[in-house]
């Protein structure tokens, strides 16, 4: 449920307002926009009175919301959220592209790709130090060592990094890491979000393989939920009954989301189809729908990558399509600082 509070309202009845609909048990949230302000009540509103809150001085019209999400919806929230992390602005109008690879293998792997994704523009390092992988035989990542390597690469580039957690137990561990990364695989692990949400990590939750839309914004809700707001919503692509290309990349997903949802979003490319040729286009089309950013996969030696090096770029293709992603984030107005 929404209360549109009337323009210009006395912020002594707004105050009293608030408290009153608190003491019923709800939570509040209130937002100030250009042209609306709104208090959004959070909890079991079944037995609100409407016209009680329509008759009060301050308010305007009051108006229920049938998506089960909440926090996460643009009815309850019209602003757009903007998260800052590391001395860069995330969510619209700006753009940014997260790059490096998709497992941390050694420093010299790690250190070569970061620096060099930063002289062609990127403005956050990502890395897998720990990883999730269909197969038990596979390469899990380096761990620990892995997360050690990325806060070496951060202290060596000035980027901020972005890696992947796999527990609640692990939070003490990735105190540090800037940006928090919920995998696909993850993305309904309720116990994982509930404990993110009493945090104050910037968290980037990727959309789950076969997830809905809806099913994805609950999965904002839970971390919105428990108090932390700084939520980035990640596409990476569904599966689909296509065989030629790893995922199908829901582009439509962009401003679906900019019209249900204000967190900002990004694309991931590199996941989304499995082939890196495919990566400059759908970066393309990415900034044309509107999205806020891309996390793109970048190896010095794809060919010897221990993890997903056909979707990766080497760092000369990384160079030349982010020449292009720069053109058209500009010609679209976005600012990539």
């Amino acid at each position: 449920m929404i209360i549109i509070l009337k323009q210009q309202a006395n912020e002594t009845k707004v105050k009293a307002l608030i408290e009153e609909i608190q003491q019923q048990g709800m939570q509040t949230h209130y937002s100030q926009g250009s042209d609306v302000t709104i208090i959004g009540l959070v909890g079991d509103t079944s037995r609100v009175d409407e016209d009680k809150l329509r008759a009060n001085d301050v308010v305007a019209d009051v108006r229920r919301i049938s998506e089960p999400y909440k926090a996460a919806n643009r009815r309850f929230h019209p602003n757009d959220t903007h998260i800052t992390v590391g001395g860069h602005t995330i969510g619209e109008g700006f753009f940014h592209v997260m790059a490096g690879p998709c497992s941390v293998e050694s420093e010299e792997q790690l250190c070569t790709v970061a620096q060099s994704v930063k002289r062609s523009g990127a403005t956050f390092l990502r890395g897998g130090a720990f990883k999730p992988r269909t197969s038990p035989y596979s390469f899990q990542g380096l761990e620990a060592d892995g997360l050690m390597l990325l806060r070496e690469a951060r202290r060596l580039t000035g980027l901020p990094i972005v890696t992947e957690i796999m527990s609640e137990a692990q939070l003490d561990e990735f105190a540090d890491v800037d940006i928090l990364q919920v995998g696909a695989r993850n993305m309904q692990n309720f116990r994982l979000l509930k404990a993110l949400g009493h945090t104050d990590k910037p968290v980037l939750l990727k959309r789950g393989m076969s997830a809905t839309i809806e099913e994805w914004l609950m999965s904002a809700e839970y971390i919105m939920a428990g108090g932390n707001e700084k939520v980035i919503l990640c596409e990476r692509g569904v599966r689909t009954f296509e065989t030629m290309i790893r995922n199908n990349l829901d582009i439509s997903a962009v401003p679906l989301l900019k019209k249900q949802s204000h967190l900002p979003v990004i694309i991931d490319p590199s996941h989304a189809a499995g082939i890196a040729w495919m990566v400059e286009p759908l970066s393309r089309a990415a900034i044309a729908a509107g999205a806020d950013g891309l996390m793109i996969e970048v190896h010095n030696n794809p060919k010897a990558a221990l993890c997903d090096g056909a979707q990766s770029l080497n760092l000369d293709q990384f160079a030349e399509v982010m020449k292009e992603v720069q053109r058209r984030a500009a010609f679209e107005g976005k600012i990539m600082d």
